[in-house]
């Protein structure tokens, strides 16, 4: 990745960073990144990027954001152009590269998983490209034995000769002993941090790693940040983002960081899926996790049953609604008997079907480009490549027999994502760059499918929450 910053990312920096770490002389009202995503939209939805903050002539464009962000903010945070600068090069001298949302090379699993909600920027070290390479989700508690450890690091070898990737958060007990697994074997990690990420990099068990091409450790947060619960729980969602699956090796019952960010995988994000250890000494926070949809992780330490997880995650289109049951029959080994790609059937009143038409998204290479790929820079030309928009048949649909219907079917998984927040018709046609016609006759076909609802306050369409995407 490029050391030299985009002007885009330049202007995020100075809108969003404190620039001075660990001090608090900066007398400066950063913008929160609710903040940060309604300014991103106002920017979108006037043709602007942030870029155009910076320009000579930019007084329109700060009165065209006056409504998000007062002139007098925006020029203060603007101002401090003389401390990026220092900043930066503090960064680089460590080889901590950055990258914001409105460029081309931002990870696409975050733009596509967590779209606006995508972190503005991001800091890294190492080679970003593992980045978009996706793998096993490893997380638990920090203060756990010496045989869940032992498991854990089991869990990141095996990965690692199935050739799979770690994704972890980096914290002591079981998130380290992953990635310590992981990279023993020759493996692959991907490290997200909720703090000291300019320590992380500096760390001698991973300077090497890093310099390889083993490892790359990323954080939304400054480089110098000390840790930060909310920082942490936030952090949560990169975890889950940047997998194709998760493993839950330990919980405590409704509390902490890895409680919380599993509960909303399950209940809300829905993003991979979720399984949790399944043997040894009992666990209640993971037992409740099994009652709240997520699977149990197969009984046995052997390289094929992390292939084996990943053939049903491929088989499933990725996503395993919440509340849907094992992904495995009672055979520990996983020497299942249904067939590829068809889900077994309910069993009890909280198992659901495997695969729900409504929320296959493939994961991986041909993740579903979103929406709002380029919600900060609208005049971006990122190509893309015909394999970028793939939409799978789901259970009991029959193929699209007419190109409108092939492109109705690309068009609705667009779609319900688009509309976690309603929209009007004109608001939904320029986002796709159709007519209003075109787009009113999408959304009245959603509505009848029942996927779309059309609600009066706010005025617009919107998705049912059932078919939320995450």
């Amino acid at each position: 990745m490029s050391p030299a910053l985009s002007p885009n990312t330049q202007a995020i920096l100075m809108l969003t960073a404190p620039l001075i770490a660990g001090r608090r002389s900066e007398a400066v009202d950063l913008l929160t990144p609710g903040e940060y995503k309604r300014l991103a939209r106002r920017l979108r939805d006037h043709q602007h990027q942030p870029a155009d903050l910076l320009a000579a002539d930019a007084d329109d464009v700060r009165r065209v954001c006056e409504a998000v962000v007062s002139t007098d903010r925006l020029q203060r945070l603007l101002g401090r152009g003389f401390l990026l600068s220092q900043a930066v090069e503090k960064w680089q001298s460590r080889a901590i590269w950055i990258v914001s949302r409105a460029d081309a090379n931002y990870p696409r699993r975050l733009k596509v998983r967590l779209r606006e909600d995508a972190p503005p920027v991001i800091y890294g070290c190492g080679d970003p490209g593992l980045l978009d390479s996706g793998g096993l989700a490893v997380v638990g508690s920090r203060h756990v034995d010496a045989d869940l450890i032992e498991f854990t690091e089991s869990v990141g070898r095996l990965a690692a000769q199935a050739g799979r990737g770690i994704v972890s958060g980096g914290a002591r007990g079981v998130d380290q002993a992953a990635m310590r697994g992981a990279l023993s074997a020759g493996g692959t990690v991907c490290g997200a941090l909720a703090d000291s990420l300019e320590k992380s990099c500096m760390n001698r068990e991973y300077r090497n790693r890093l310099l390889e091409g083993q490892l790359v450790l990323v954080s939304p947060y400054d480089p110098s940040a000390g840790f930060n619960v909310g920082h942490a729980m936030q952090r949560n969602k990169l975890i889950y983002a940047l997998a194709d699956a998760a493993l839950v090796v330990s919980a405590d019952l409704n509390k902490g960081g890895t409680w919380a960010g599993a509960v909303e995988q399950l209940d809300k994000l829905r993003m991979v899926p979720l399984f949790v250890r399944s043997f040894g000494k009992s666990s209640p926070g993971l037992d409740a996790l099994r009652r709240k949809g997520a699977s149990p992780w197969p009984d046995a330490a052997e390289q094929h049953v992390i292939a084996r997880v990943f053939d049903v995650v491929a088989n499933s289109g990725g996503v395993v609604s919440s509340g849907s049951q094992s992904l495995f029959s009672e055979d520990p080994i996983g020497n299942s008997q249904e067939q590829p790609g068809v889900a077994p059937e309910s069993k009890g009143t909280n198992a659901e079907s495997l695969v729900e038409s409504s929320e296959v998204v493939k994961t991986g290479v041909s993740l579903t480009e979103s929406v709002s790929d380029v919600i900060d820079s609208p005049s971006s030309d990122e190509s893309r490549n015909e394999g970028d928009v793939i939409h799978e048949t789901g259970a009991g649909q029959e193929a699209p027999t007419t190109p409108a219907e092939a492109v109705f079917r690309v068009v609705t998984d667009q779609l319900c994502e688009l509309l976690s927040e309603p929209m009007k018709e004109a608001e939904v046609a320029a986002a796709l760059d159709v007519s209003t016609a075109q787009a009113k006759q999408w959304l009245h076909r959603l509505v009848e499918l029942g996927l779309v609802e059309k609600q009066k306050k706010p005025v617009g369409y919107v998705t049912k929450p059932k078919q939320l995407f995450g």
